[in-house]
């Protein structure tokens, strides 16, 4: 049986899991963590390995939480990561059951981001291009979240979309919760 070290340090640098989803409103790709798991399988299973995901539910400061926990073994030792993600209940346009499934494939997708590697930024090689200098955008706070929010309710979803895109760095549960 091949050590869990070495086992996964062939999985982390053979697998490629390209964004090869689109999203047209906000003009850009990414992956997702069935892209993630259908690139992985095949080399955990080459190197001998399992792995298994689960999500525990916990209330903090007030808003329930997901958390992802991705474990890769092989059969003897084991190594875990996990990542979390907030619920809202309150997400126009989705159920209950839909609001949890989508932070819990969130939380997933960043458990196995963390697991195997996988470099989710902006900065990440294979999707930049290395001749233009990239300007980071900031993450808007709480204070902007709500003021943006009340833009969208009194009816300024184009310009609050427009911010969005242009001014900040927003991820697509935080565009589609201030936007509706």
């Amino acid at each position: 049986m091949k050590e869990l070290n070495n086992a996964l340090i062939a999985v982390q640098s053979q697998l490629v899991a390209k964004k090869d989803e689109r999203n047209t409103f906000g003009k850009y790709s990414y992956r997702t963590a069935e892209g993630i798991l259908a690139a992985a399988k095949p080399l955990l299973a080459a190197e001998g390995l399992t792995m298994r995901m689960s999500d525990s539910i916990a209330e903090m400061g007030g808003m329930v939480i997901v958390t992802a926990e991705v474990t890769i073994s092989n059969g003897i030792d084991s190594v875990s990561s996990t990542a979390s993600a907030g619920v809202d209940p309150n997400t126009k346009g989705m159920s209950i059951g839909q609001c949890f499934g989508s932070s819990s494939s969130y939380a997933r997708k960043y458990a196995l981001n963390g697991m195997l590697l996988i470099d989710d930024s902006k900065l990440d090689p294979d999707t930049q291009d290395n001749s233009k200098k990239v300007a980071f955008k900031p993450i808007p706070n709480a204070k902007q979240i709500e003021s943006m929010k009340k833009a969208v309710e009194s009816g300024n979803t184009d310009a609050v979309a427009k911010a969005l895109n242009d001014k900040y760095d927003v991820s697509d549960s935080l565009r589609k919760d201030i936007l509706g």
